[in-house]
């Protein structure tokens, strides 16, 4: 609100729509003040809007005159106009208006901002698989990528992350999900033009909901579960379940930092109750096993453990170097 406003100047109401929300799908404020305003006016002949205004029977002028002009016919009997704003956010406009305020030589009528349509939760995800689709078919580089060439991206953006986490760092955090993000959307950008075995976005994110529910009867169906234990337990048997694997070690990634998939395997046997001897062997390998084994037992992650350790030996090199930790 503006401190100059000038009782009876009229209203002037600028109403934002969200490009990710169906057009038509509007507040009931919105819808209000629609229906009472004096006139609605719209720079864009194409605004997606129009459609459901004219058919709701409310009256658009594709027009929208400069500021000054705009106070002017608003102080005709204090009427209250709509401008229905374009993606541009009719800077034009917003800017005179702003200018007219600031001079105080205008009676100003009154501003208001009036959101018809919010975005909802995850609707920017909308925007990264739209912008992922155009630079897969219009950039020279990613049109020609294949899931083995990205396969590398996917291991060193997962460390930035596990980094950024360990760091504590905020910022670095969110950008680095963002990285990670990126690589599951691309993925299934590419995994769209198989030609054997299709699969979108959609399919994706459908297929891990399906898993969450699932795997969350406590949440979702008419199971209980009070303490994290019990989550545990009932994760493990519908996961069992459903992959109906023969070993414990099937699905373990043979591929990961040794430390880590030592770690995996000693969780699986543990919670399988097995009782499989470590080694006793006298090599590097066997003690490094047998040390991961017992720091995943006593709930401690041995990457991560080898990680701190290593960052503060890096910083005692640093240190005896002369240099600042960094």
């Amino acid at each position: 609100m503006n401190d100059d406003i000038t009782p009876d100047a009229g209203r002037v109401v600028l109403l934002t729509t969200s490009h990710r929300v169906a057009p038509g799908l509007l507040s009931w404020q919105a819808w209000q003040i629609l229906h009472a305003a004096d006139e609605v006016l719209c720079a864009d002949p194409e605004h997606p809007q129009l459609p459901y205004l004219k058919e709701a029977g409310v009256e658009v002028t594709l027009d929208v005159p400069a500021a000054r002009d705009l106070v002017e016919r608003c102080a005709d009997v204090g009427r209250t106009v709509v401008v229905l704003t374009t993606a541009e956010g009719d800077r034009r406009l917003t800017d005179g208006l702003a200018a007219l305020a600031g001079s105080g030589r205008v009676a100003m009528p009154s501003l208001e901002l009036l959101p018809g349509s919010y975005d909802l939760p995850g609707a920017r995800l909308l925007d990264l698989v739209q912008v992922m689709d155009r630079i897969r078919r219009a950039c020279p580089w990613s049109s020609q990528r294949t899931h083995e060439d990205l396969a590398k991206y996917v291991i060193e953006e997962a460390y930035e992350l596990v980094e950024a986490i360990e760091a504590g760092d905020r910022e670095e955090l969110r950008e680095e999900l963002g990285d990670v993000l990126l690589q599951v959307v691309f993925h299934a950008r590419i995994a769209e033009e198989d030609a054997e075995e299709p699969f979108s976005v959609d399919d994706v994110a459908g297929a891990i909901v399906d898993k969450l529910i699932h795997r969350h009867p406590h949440v979702f169906g008419d199971e209980s579960a009070a303490t994290p234990e019990e989550v545990r337990e009932i994760w493990l048997r519908r996961k069992a379940e459903s992959k109906q694997r023969a070993s414990v070690t099937d699905g373990v990634p043979v591929g990961q930092p040794g430390l880590a998939l030592a770690a995996k395997l000693g969780s699986r046997v543990r919670t399988a109750g097995l009782d499989v001897p470590v080694p006793a062997g006298t090599g590097v390998g066997d003690e490094l096993l047998a040390l991961a084994l017992r720091a995943e037992a006593s709930g401690v992650d041995p990457e991560a453990a080898l990680r701190e350790a290593a960052r503060a030996y890096r910083d005692a090199v640093r240190a005896a170097e002369g240099l600042s930790a960094g």
